[in-house]
């Protein structure tokens, strides 16, 4: 079986969600995303690549509204979970706190690129 090679920026992005989880504050799941972005509690959110239209319509949307960053996953729910060492699938995680990660820059290089 062949293993998927990563670039650099995905790497760069998996170790910045690990730190994220490791060292801040992070939640998971659908619900919690669009309750935090509606409170303004989230600094940005990471969602899947086979997260469902409609949701990531909704969370992006959401995040528009209230000014928080969006970032796209490039790999599944069920790759986003093992990054995160959660053992379910995880379509969203909303960062509340980015601890000793460097997700926030990943976010702003990704805002300028966008």
């Amino acid at each position: 079986m062949a293993r998927k090679k990563t670039t650099e920026n995905e790497g760069s992005l998996e170790r910045a969600i690990r730190m994220a989880v490791d060292s801040g504050k992070v939640e998971f799941g659908m619900r919690t995303a669009y309750k935090r972005s509606l409170s303004g509690a989230a600094m940005a959110f990471v969602i899947s690549a086979n997260c469902p239209k409609y949701q990531k319509a909704g969370i992006e949307k959401f995040a528009a509204l209230s000014g928080v960053a969006v970032l796209l996953f490039p790999g599944t729910s069920v790759e986003l979970g093992s990054v995160c060492g959660r053992p379910h699938p995880v379509s969203v995680l909303a960062v509340q706190d980015a601890g000793n990660s460097k997700i926030m820059s990943l976010a702003k290089k990704e805002e300028a690129n966008g």
